[in-house]
């Protein structure tokens, strides 16, 4: 289990950013440039990691004890000295010793070196040299830089670096100090070198508010870019970038220079900055815009990041050439020195730090091109004018705060990469209209960017770190794109399309980029296609060569080139200049015409060697014989209208190819429409349902049909078809026919005429409208307002509407009804009730309610006039009156009234009744100020008028409405009263029945991500929560710069599941992984409260791989691998099951997780496992929320168990077996033995007989 923790450490998806996460937020990072490593400074600890971000050593630098009011080393003596962590200040790479300089908060700000090559070995750490050696800032929010230098001494220079720091409240006052790296003469490690009041005193750091975001070295000159306020009351900030001499130890070339970043400098707050040359394009760009003179691409430019100084609620990036700010500096110095500050007769000087009279009051111009790094007489640092600030206009604008910039140039073109406070970083194309393209890079953590945003060493790779961790990512993903379109649409300026290796790369991965158009650059948006064709179609039943037009495609060696069209045919192709000639396919091979068109269209490809395709496009084959199907029952006119050029033939009713060989009267040439035959022009071109109506038409054209046959029918009714009759030149009938339809009012019915003899259609555009008269208009009055020319008539005899053929009109009066009766249908008053004031609408139903609006005279509800509402009649069915008040002392019920005009009158059966409703009750009684509450009244006669008249979500018996917001400024209220208004006139109210309190308050919320499956049990804290009723999370897409609206975009939304005075739960809702998740915001609703969660981001779901170890035995644990795990889950939340059986999570990590199996095999398997598969093997399940995964299914390892009446005879008679064998040999030997005793003991006897019989003899 040990070795399977370690390799799971270790372990990694192939596909996953190389990154490295720290256990406390970090400060700063740099990289040697030598080695690429990377050293990190965190709280409390220094990290050394390879240039894959592997890390490789660790040197804790706190929590130690320490004490801002003890000097160090501490003593035992100082009573308020306690653990206290050590933030980073500084980090820098001292290459000439290969050490690392290393500056935090403890200790009043002491360095120390450590070796490069292992940061746990210290080179120098010193505690008791005392004030001189405090280097940074004891306090978290002051900001540190430092640039590495070196001070001139005779023939050698020493190794030291600069620091700027703003102001401390315990620190010491010196803004800019140089600091030695070695002993020199009597200065010790990390002592100032440099004396110079002017930017070492005390009176001006305080009021000033450095805060310094860059230092950097070029050329001779050390640079500081900082913001600060002029000193005024308002703080408000502006920017400025320092420069020194290098070898000035006095800083009396100390100058600041004013940056000014938008219009009216809109962004004057510098949040980072980045020193790059500008590339080929970006150069030429600024020298075209002649504000900062001719500018190289080998020339250096600050790329810096702006914000407004209210909110930071938008940032910009604006640029500016260094050598335009060494110009505007030296035009500051030389006015300063030769025209008393003033340039143009305008200040353009003054010393920012000082009130003195008489600066810059000397008029030698000649002293500064002697002194280019000052003098001692100008004995205060130089600063520009607002007026004389270099001003830069926003290449590029952002909603939200920029933290992070790095730029970089790949073939000419400049690209700058921007982080953001949300902990993305995104990329920008800088050229004349600058653009960000390309997806996001990095994850929306809710953290900022850290402002150490670099490149590895091959410019290949970016950096990015965030509150905890670092991450190594391409600086383009051109591989991923398979297509030349998905390569264009990218945008971007790293990548193009390598055409004969048909593949999205770098130019540099292209290896026939130098061959013009053999590698097309991604923002210039231009594949190879193919232009034209020439021909530019052919008929399906020819074949020929065709000319391919292909101009952006990049010249090739015979013998390399193929055409393919479709699958079906492969050859070689030719070509010359920029165009290609192919053979096309044999008429056998073309596919079949598909219906409804003419044409059938053939994929064409073009390969370079056979495998790599370098432009595609169709090729249309014609179909003539089709193209006279496309319109039926015109299929001359349909046969040479085509695009194709195609021939209609009288005679034998054929549409071919074009032939100018065949000519005559009987053959319709292309585009000559008119000169086909035609039938046309019917009367009449109404026909009534039911009734057989004869048809007119005429003809034209018909030469070729004389003395012929011809019949007439329609699709309506089948294969019923009619003879036409000739009336005698182009004159036509047919006797109709009598049709059956039901489904609308009116249908249009197409006309086809037949040859008799062939069955061939002739063309007709024939066609007239069937109505039915009867549908739609179920009573007199809506008879009477259909349209004339239809001719119904409502009968009263059926009670119906039908169509009055002409012959019958002299009847109407006795059989056709003019709709006298006017009828109320039964139940169809609303409301029957309405309060005695009246000011309620009553809508009433029936039938024959007139055509009109004009045609209602007069409503009484319970004899009380009720004023009709015009705007709200229709036709016959309905009206709708507003009731008038009732006198108290008369009846107040009573029947509806309608009377039309000629005074038809409508009775209704049931009444209406005038009386108040009395509310009673509210519940709840209190609710947050912002409103939202839905508040439940009770009391009586509730049901009066309607739901409309109240505007209320609930009505009956009971009314339920919801509370809007409460606007005065006194909470909690008093109890107020509770009104219910009634239509106009009517309002009841319930007194001190509802009381306002302050809206719930959310304070804290965990965890603060959720994968796109949802599910994750969200926990929100706060106050107030049981004034809320409803309680639910919402997932919102951010309609932002880079968040465009989408289209139908459905709000997910999760209710809470469990909530209480306190504590709300929720699960996260799941949201659509195809959208922008960037994009997406979570927020609470309170009923009317809103409340965004922030931090709050939604991960791709995780991907998991397929298991391998699929046996499971005893003690074994499972480990499941994939990527993302750990991005929005932990191993509490997560659930695993072997089959029906649950298992606890033991170890999730971002690429692998750990589980416990059960340790006995489960018994049932999952319900959506199948039940034809293998009984012993089981779904192994992971559920992350609401998100579900099976990586794969396992059994456990088989025990043979025998049964016991078995193993008994099994082991005992063996071991009987072992016994008597034992018992047996051990007789045999003891019996063996005992014969030996006895034969020894004889030999013996024999020997001691013989010996005594010796000793006889020789005694005698």
């Amino acid at each position: 289990m040990l070795l399977l923790l370690l390799c799971a450490c270790a372990g990694r998806c192939e596909d996953s950013p190389p990154k490295y996460e720290t256990a406390t937020p970090i400060n700063n990072v740099v990289q040697d440039p030598r080695t690429g490593r990377i050293y990190l400074g965190a709280v409390n600890a220094i990290y050394q990691l390879d240039s894959a971000l592997q890390f490789q050593h660790k040197a804790m630098t706190g929590p130690k004890l320490d004490s801002r009011h003890c000097t160090p080393p501490i003593p035992p003596t100082c009573q308020d000295a306690k653990q206290t962590d050590s933030i980073n200040k500084l980090l820098l790479v001292h290459e000439t010793n290969g050490s690392l300089v290393v500056c935090g908060t403890l200790f009043k700000g002491l360095c120390s070196l450590v070796n490069l090559s292992n940061i746990e070995n210290q080179v120098y750490y010193s505690d008791g040299k005392g004030e001189k050696t405090y280097v940074a800032s004891i306090e978290e929010s002051v900001s540190v830089v430092g640039v590495m230098s070196t001070f001139p001494e005779k023939d050698d220079n020493t190794p030291v670096f600069l620091v700027a720091k703003g102001y401390g409240s315990q620190d010491s006052a010196k803004l800019i100090s140089t600091r030695i790296l070695q002993d020199y003469k009597d200065l010790v490690v990390f002592e100032n070198i440099a004396e110079a009041s002017s930017v070492q005193a005390n009176p001006f750091v305080l009021k000033y508010l450095h805060n310094f975001r860059l230092a950097f070295r070029e050329g001779s000159f050390v640079y500081f870019v900082f913001s600060r306020t002029m000193g005024s009351t308002d703080n408000k900030n502006f920017t400025f970038i320092s420069r020194l001499c290098e070898k000035d130890i006095h800083y009396y070339s100390y100058t600041e220079l004013q940056l000014n970043c938008g219009p009216e400098n809109t962004y004057n707050k510098v949040q980072t900055a980045y020193l790059a040359s500008p590339g080929k394009k970006l150069a030429q760009h600024l020298t075209r815009s002649s504000k900062y003179g001719k500018v190289e691409p080998w020339d250096k430019v600050l790329f810096a990041v702006f914000s407004d100084d209210e909110d930071s609620v938008s940032s910009a990036l604006c640029m500016y050439p260094l050598k335009a700010i060494n110009k505007a500096l030296e035009d500051l110095i030389g006015a300063c020195y030769g025209t008393q500050g003033k340039i143009n007769s305008q200040m353009a000087v003054y010393p920012p730090y000082i009130s003195v009279t008489g600066f810059c009051s000397t008029t030698q111009p000649e002293l500064a091109a002697k002194n280019p790094c000052g003098a001692d007489f100008l004995t205060s640092p130089l600063a520009s004018t607002p007026e004389f600030a270099l001003k830069a206009p926003a290449v590029h604008e952002k909603k939200g705060l920029l933290t992070a910039v790095a730029v970089a140039v790949e073939n000419d073109h400049t690209v700058a990469f921007l982080g953001t406070s949300k902990g993305e970083v995104y990329r920008v194309h800088l050229s004349n209209t600058s653009a960000a393209y390309g997806s996001v890079l990095g994850e929306s953590t809710g953290s900022s960017v850290n402002k150490n945003l670099f490149f590895d060493t091959s410019q290949n790779y970016l950096y990015i770190t965030t509150a905890q961790k670092i991450t190594k990512l391409p600086v383009q993903e051109c591989h991923l794109k398979t297509t030349c379109e998905a390569c264009m649409k990218q945008n971007d300026p790293y990548c193009g399309w390598c055409v004969l290796e048909g593949k999205c790369s770098t130019m540099s991965d292209c290896k026939g980029a130098n061959v013009t158009n053999g590698w097309l650059w991604s923002p210039d948006q231009q594949c190879v296609e193919i232009k034209s064709f020439v021909p530019p179609n052919m008929s399906s039943r020819k074949t020929q060569q065709v000319e391919i037009s292909v101009p952006s495609l990049p010249v090739i060696e015979d013998g390399r080139l193929q055409c393919k069209f479709g699958s079906f045919s492969e050859s070689n192709a030719v070509m010359e200049r920029s165009m290609i000639t192919c053979a096309l396919p044999e008429p056998a091979q073309i596919p079949p015409t598909p219906d409804k068109q003419d044409y059938v269209e053939v994929p064409v490809k073009i390969f370079v060697d056979g495998k790599v395709e370098v432009a595609a496009g169709t090729y249309n084959f014609y179909n003539c014989r089709a193209a006279m199907r496309k319109a039926e029952n015109t299929p001359c006119m349909s046969c040479v209208s085509s695009n194709w050029g195609c021939q209609w033939n009288i005679h034998n009713h054929t549409c071919s190819d074009n032939d100018r060989s065949i000519d005559g009267a009987h053959i319709v040439k292309p585009q000559q429409g008119a000169s086909c035959p035609l039938f046309e022009d019917q009367v009449p071109s109404l026909i009534p349902v039911g009734y057989k109506t004869p048809i007119r038409f005429k003809g034209k054209n018909l030469d070729g049909y004389k003395d012929k046959k011809l019949k007439i029918g329609t699709e309506l009714m089948k294969h019923t078809e009619e003879p036409v009759v000739s009336e005698g030149g182009s004159q036509f009938r047919f006797d109709g026919y009598e049709f059956a339809y039901d489904k609308d009012q009116t249908v249009d019915v197409f006309f086809y005429v037949k040859d008799k003899d062939t069955d061939k259609k002739i063309d007709s555009t024939l066609n007239v409208t069937l109505y039915n008269c009867s549908l739609g208009r179920e009573d007199c009055s809506l008879c009477k307002n259909a349209d004339p020319k239809y001719q119904c008539v409502w009968c009263d005899r059926t009670q119906s509407c039908v169509y009055l053929p002409p012959a019958q009109l002299p009847h109407l009066a006795s059989t056709y009804s003019f709709c006298y009766i006017v009828k109320l249908k039964q139940c169809q008053v609303s409301p029957r009730y309405g309060p005695l004031r009246g000011g309620i609408l009553v809508t009433i139903k029936g039938s024959n309610l007139g055509i009109r609006k004009q045609d209602i005279t007069r409503i009484t509800v319970a004899g009380v006039p009720c004023v009709h509402q015009l705007d709200r009649y229709s036709v016959s069915t309905s009206v709708v009156c507003e009731a008038g008040p009732v006198d108290p002392a008369k009846p107040h019920s009573g029947v509806v009234e309608v009377v039309v005009e000629g005074d038809k009158k409508g009775t209704s059966i049931v009444s209406f009744t005038y009386r108040d409703p009395k509310p009673e009750k509210v519940q709840p009684d209190k609710g947050p100020k912002a409103g939202g509450t839905v508040i439940t009244i009770s009391g009586t006669n509730l049901d009066t008028a309607t739901k409309e008249d109240l505007n209320i979500t609930t009505f009956g018996s009971e009314i339920t409405c919801k509370v809007g917001e409460y606007r005065p400024v006194k909470v909690p209220s008093d109890p107020l009263p509770v009104m219910v208004k009634y239509g106009k006139h009517t309002g009841m109210e319930v007194p001190r029945a509802f009381q306002f309190h302050e809206n719930p308050k959310v304070e804290r919320h965990f965890p603060d991500s959720s994968f796109v499956c949802g599910g994750r049990v969200i926990v929100v804290t706060g106050t107030g929560f049981d004034l809320i009723q409803k309680a639910s999370m919402r997932v919102l897409h951010s309609a932002t710069e880079d968040c465009p609206n989408l289209p139908n975009h459905i709000e997910p939304l999760q209710d809470a599941f469990s909530k209480n005075d306190t504590v709300l739960q929720f699960l996260s809702p799941a949201v659509n992984g195809s959208s922008q998740i960037h994009c997406l915001r979570a927020y609470i609703f309170l009923d009317n409260v809103r409340n965004e969660l922030r931090p709050f981001n939604y991960h791709s779901d995780p991907i998991f791989d397929e298991l391998t170890k699929k046996v499971i035995t005893e003690s074994s644990i499972i480990s499941v691998t994939g990527k993302g795990f750990s991005k929005a889950m932990t191993a509490p939340e997560a659930k695993a099951f072997v089959g029906d059986v649950e298992c606890q999570v033991t170890t999730l990590q971002d690429d692998r997780l750990f589980l416990d199996p059960p340790s006995t095999q489960p018994k049932a398997r999952s319900k959506r496992q199948r039940r034809d598969t293998s009984s012993d093997l089981l779904e192994l399940l992971i559920k992350f929320g609401n998100g579900e995964w099976v990586v794969g299914s396992v059994h456990y390892e088989r025990k043979y168990e025998v049964p016991l009446p078995i193993i008994i005879p099994c082991v005992v008679i063996p071991m009987l077996l072992i016994i008597a064998i034992s018992v047996y040999c051990y007789r045999r030997k003891s019996q063996q033995a005992e014969r030996e005793y006895e034969k020894v003991k004889h030999q013996l006897e024999n020997l001691e007989e013989s010996v005594r019989d010796r000793c006889k003899k020789e005694f005698t």
